[in-house]
């Protein structure tokens, strides 16, 4: 059977957050998530941004994250929602759908 290649990204948007490791319960949340999928998610396909604004898609951990699903590195990805991965769904320029 072949291995699924899981990930997972999580981001909080202030240094507030940051500071108060609310990041941290949404790791907690998807790694238990992935567990329960029977899956391990080893740390470097943990994604994390702390401080940065949903509103950019310029992210350092995102941007790793990108180019690791663009030459194929993941099957399955983990989000607490999609608002982690940015505020709007769709931004000009890029597909839909």
């Amino acid at each position: 059977m072949p291995e699924n290649l899981a990930a997972l990204y999580a981001r909080v948007s202030s240094e507030q957050q940051a500071d108060e490791h609310t990041i941290d319960s949404q790791v907690a949340a998807l790694r238990t998530r992935v567990t329960e999928d029977g899956l391990l998610i080893p740390a470097e396909r943990e994604f994390l941004d702390e401080g940065y604004s949903g509103a950019t898609l310029v992210r350092p951990a995102l941007e790793r994250l990108r180019d690791l699903i663009a030459a194929g590195g993941i099957d399955r990805l983990y989000v607490h929602s999609p608002e982690r991965l940015a505020r709007r769904h769709a931004y000009p320029g890029t597909a839909a759908g």
